[in-house]
C-alpha cells in the first residue's frame, strides 16, 4: 500500500491537469509505503501519450533525496484519455520494480482517478492506495 497524504495527492492532481493535454510525470519520496513530498518532473517528450523525466532534472532529485535521508518511493505519471492502468510502454520501462508505479487517469478531468501498482517484468499487481 502506498500512503499518500491528502496535500501531496492534491499537489499530483493539480499538475496532471495543469500540464494537460501533455502526461505530467513526477517522483514520490519518503519511507517504507508513505510519501514525504512530490518531486514535479519535467515531461521531455511533451506528448499526450508518454512520458520521459528529463535527466539532469531527474539526477539532481536522486540527489535531493538521497541527502535528505528519503528513498524513492514511487513514480507516477498521467494518462490523459486512458484509464489508470499501465501502457505496454509502461510496463517495458517500469526499470524500478521496488518502487510503486501511479498513475492518474484524467479521462474524466471533472473526477480524476488514481491508481497504484508494482510492476516487475510482465507481473502487474496493483496495490492499495491511501490518501489520508
Amino acid at each position: 500500500m502506498v500512503i499518500l497524504k491528502k496535500e501531496l495527492y492534491e499537489q499530483i492532481i493539480r499538475q496532471c491537469l495543469r500540464e494537460f493535454p501533455w502526461e505530467a510525470c513526477g517522483i514520490l519520496a519518503g519511507r517504507g509505503e508513505t510519501a514525504e513530498r512530490v518531486y514535479e518532473m519535467t515531461n521531455a517528450d511533451k506528448s499526450p501519450a508518454t512520458f520521459f523525466m528529463e535527466p539532469r532534472e531527474q539526477l539532481q532529485v536522486m540527489k535531493e533525496i538521497r541527502n535528505r535521508s528519503l528513498d524513492m518511493i514511487g513514480i507516477y505519471h498521467s494518462h490523459v484519455a486512458s484509464d489508470a492502468y499501465p501502457s505496454s510502454r509502461d510496463v517495458d520501462l517500469a526499470l524500478y520494480p521496488e518502487v510503486f508505479t501511479l498513475i492518474v487517469s484524467l479521462s474524466d478531468k471533472n473526477n480524476p482517478s488514481i491508481r497504484s501498482f508494482k510492476i516487475n517484468g510482465d507481473r502487474i499487481n496493483e496495490e492499495a492506495t491511501a490518501i489520508e
